[in-house]
């Protein structure tokens, strides 16, 4: 590897931490093992690598049925492979273990590994881009958001499913609202690229997840004992 490769590639890293830090300051008082963070943004990154060729099978199929991948339904079923990857690999990480004991947890895993997947396309975008610094800039205010409340929501519903006994049905909901987020998001940057529709609509529903932790927070419930 090159200088002109290594700065873009460190420089990838810098959005994601950005955000993972401020996430994590909705745990402070009972924070999250280290050791569970790390290794869970390192498992969404890596889920990245299945992530593509699911992707490419899937546009290959609309293209089969004579769809483009601009198409609305191909447009949200592309999202709804990254929601529901993310997911799956959180929940067979952290879902069974002794320190995911607090309805607030879901949400942080859920964006530690939404985070960890953004930062592998930081990377793999900056490295390719002539500018990386102004590339960057605009994914930490559009992309990597995104994947944060999208993943977000998916935890939010995660924890009340446990709580209620309805996971699958809960899970359900909160897999189809992030996919939802994600393709509105994708079919703005399609039609607008960056700009202030982007800046608002995550603001929008920044709102509404930040909610979520406040909610999340005023439930006392060990998740562990309400899922039995």
């Amino acid at each position: 590897m090159t200088l002109s490769t290594i700065i873009p590639a460190i420089l990838g890293f810098v959005p994601g931490l950005i955000w993972l830090a401020f996430f994590l300051q909705e745990d402070a008082r009972h924070p999250e093992p280290k050791r569970l963070i790390f290794s869970t943004f390192l498992l969404g990154g890596l889920v990245t690598f299945l992530v593509l060729p699911l992707q490419l099978m899937t546009k290959t199929f609309f293209e089969y049925l004579g769809y483009a991948d601009t198409n609305t339904i191909a447009i949200f079923s592309l999202a709804g492979i990254e929601e529901l990857l993310k997911f799956v690999i959180v929940f067979l990480w952290i879902g069974w273990r002794k320190d995911f004991d607090e309805p607030i947890d879901a949400m942080i895993y859920m964006i530690t590994a939404a985070i960890g997947f953004a930062t592998v396309e930081n990377v793999a975008t900056a490295i390719k881009a002539a500018n990386s610094f102004e590339l960057l800039t605009l994914r930490f205010i559009g992309a990597n958001l995104l994947h944060s409340l999208a993943s977000g929501i998916v935890g939010f519903y995660w924890a009340f499913g446990l709580k209620s006994g309805r996971l699958k049905r809960y899970l359900a909901i909160g897999l189809i609202a992030a996919s939802l987020v994600h393709a509105i998001f994708n079919v703005l940057m399609l039609n607008w690229g960056p700009g202030i529709r982007i800046l608002i609509f995550l603001i929008f529903i920044a709102f509404f997840v930040l909610n979520d932790f406040e909610l999340l927070k005023k439930r006392k419930i060990n998740l562990i004992r309400s899922a039995s």
